[in-house]
């Protein structure tokens, strides 16, 4: 084969080969659109959500509020726990609220720096279910970002956040539960976002 034969050949492979990229590129979208309404979970919302400060949970959540009619045939109770690694302050200002799914609600955290140095913090939430982990919306919360306190300074953060009428009929209860830990600290540092294990459902804000 003459080498101008062989250029043609090569010529032709690489059309190929970019067309095939092309078309893969192409059905991503629907593809990835069908997972998400098979699964009822935005992927790339989930993943950003977990990334603090970016402010992409809230804006998420926000777009769902507006778009989202409240479903006022059931109610589902959420209860609120919080759990301190080192020596300070932590707790929810009420342990529960019953909320409609699609309805924007908020509960304020309180928060006291008790040494007597200043620190820095960080909030990471859990869900249970598990299954409702997907389906919970934060607008606003402290979880997003790293705070620093001075000692005995006192903290109120809200938590703004609305509930997917997605979520299966079967949850009628959800614990929304936060570890608060030091930056930088000597306590140990809290795991990352995790679903709470059934036994902690029923733990109680004061413990």
């Amino acid at each position: 084969m003459s080498i101008r034969g062989e250029n043609v050949k090569m010529v032709g492979k690489l059309l190929v080969v970019a067309c095939g990229m092309f078309a893969f590129g192409y059905t991503l979208i629907p593809l990835y659109r069908a997972i998400c309404e098979a699964t009822g979970i935005n992927i790339l919302s989930l993943q950003e959500s977990q990334v603090p400060g970016n402010g992409t949970a809230g804006d998420a959540a926000r777009t769902l509020a507006n778009n989202t009619q409240v479903d006022r045939s059931r109610t589902i109770t959420v209860q609120f726990d919080a759990n301190a690694r080192g020596p300070w302050q932590f707790k929810p200002a009420q342990s529960s609220l019953q909320v409609h799914p699609g309805e924007l609600a908020t509960v304020m955290y309180e928060f006291q720096n008790v040494q007597d140095r200043r620190m820095a913090a960080q909030a990471i939430p859990s869900y249970a279910p598990r299954q409702a982990g997907p389906h919970f919306h934060k607008l606003e919360c402290f979880c997003f970002n790293q705070y620093t306190l001075d000692p005995g300074e006192k903290k109120e953060w809200p938590v703004t956040f609305v509930i997917d009428p997605k979520l299966s009929r079967d949850v009628q209860t959800i614990t929304l539960s936060y570890t608060f830990f030091e930056v930088g600290g000597r306590t140990p540092a809290a795991p990352q976002s995790t679903a709470l294990a059934p036994a902690s459902a029923n733990a109680s804000s004061g413990s």
